[in-house]
């Protein structure tokens, strides 16, 4: 038996019409995404309208709050069944998203 000194197998091509090869793919470098100004979607204005029907929803949570007894062995029901917790405050809070929708929908 003959011991065989090189185990690998050299491969030759010899075709040369082969199919051509594809171009490489390149992934959008940083470079030329940063060079392209995007719009945003929300100016100031919106923002402006935003903040402010936050602030309306925060008033009438602040208006729904409170409503401890002073005394735990009365009941008061004028003080749990106003019209600023059971009428004034659900408006403002309505009125609050009113016009956070109108923020999102303002178009300058």
């Amino acid at each position: 038996m003959s011991k065989n000194t090189n185990p690998k197998k050299k491969v030759v091509v010899t075709s040369t019409a082969s199919k051509p090869a594809a171009a490489p793919v390149q992934a959008p470098s940083r470079s030329r995404a940063a060079a392209v100004p995007r719009e945003l979607i929300f100016t100031k204005t919106n923002f402006v309208w935003m903040g402010i029907g936050v602030g309306l929803i925060l008033i009438g949570l602040l208006l729904m709050s409170g409503g401890k007894m002073p005394n735990p062995n009365e009941w008061d029901p004028n003080l749990i069944y106003s019209f600023r917790r059971t009428v004034l405050a659900p408006i403002v809070i309505l009125a609050g998203l009113g016009v956070e929708i109108y923020a999102i929908f303002k178009r300058d």
